[in-house]
């Protein structure tokens, strides 16, 4: 296959591991880890009503508000400060296993990689710099910077010209079928990362990569 020229990359699930926020979410909820995709689909939800509306918050302060009622629906009167609480440990993630060595080998190969995220600019770079991902991107981008939410196609669009690149010469790989779906509308090009648990939308255009993690991913570029 045609290489990219640059590969926009997801943040949340995609490049990092959620399990301490699938601990601190749960404790907030009454010890229910299994909750966390839940809060996380709410919390999307109203990010995409934030943008129809043109009412931007920033993806910290909507995830603390959809903790907050989803934990109404327990019956958990959780305030904001132990919302804010339960939410904090998405500021330090590690990537997934398979995450560095892979990104080091695109990279060596003269593709381009950024993060694109709905997180805040303060967030990804927290993200990135605990991460250790800073020394492998190019740079990154957040949603904040133009009020607007992924999947958006606004969202790809404008980060293929923050680059200085077609957009059809870039790609978007994400362990979301709403992330790869909305990349394609726009004119971009997709990979779909296999995390557990993760679907592709079925209504969508099956995107020209689907593999089971980013070393397949290396193995399909390169």
């Amino acid at each position: 296959m045609i290489r990219p020229h640059t590969l926009f990359l997801d943040v949340n699930e995609t490049l990092l591991d959620l399990s301490p926020l699938k601990i601190s979410v749960g404790k907030a909820l009454g010890n229910r880890e299994d909750l966390l995709p839940y809060w996380f689909s709410v919390m999307l939800h109203y990010s995409l009503v934030a943008s129809a509306m043109d009412q931007f918050e920033d993806f910290g302060t909507i995830g603390m508000a959809a903790l907050q009622m989803v934990a109404r629906n327990l019956d958990i009167d959780l305030e904001e400060a132990e919302a804010r609480a339960a939410v904090r440990p998405i500021l330090q993630l590690k990537p997934y296993p398979d995450v560095l060595p892979a990104l080091e080998e695109i990279r060596g190969a003269g593709i381009q990689l950024y993060a694109l995220t709905n997180s805040s600019r303060i967030g990804v770079r927290s993200q990135m710099e605990y991460a250790g991902l800073d020394k492998v991107l190019h740079g990154w981008f957040s949603v904040e910077e133009i009020a607007i939410y992924k999947p958006h196609q606004h969202v790809y669009r404008w980060a293929a010209l923050q680059v200085g690149v077609r957009i059809e010469d870039c790609m978007m790989a994400a362990a979301h079928g709403w992330d790869v779906a909305g990349a394609m509308a726009a004119g971009m090009r997709a990979a779909f990362i296999e995390r557990p648990g993760q679907q592709l939308y079925p209504l969508a255009t099956r995107p020209e990569v689907v593999v089971s993690d980013f070393q397949a991913l290396v193995r399909v570029l390169i």
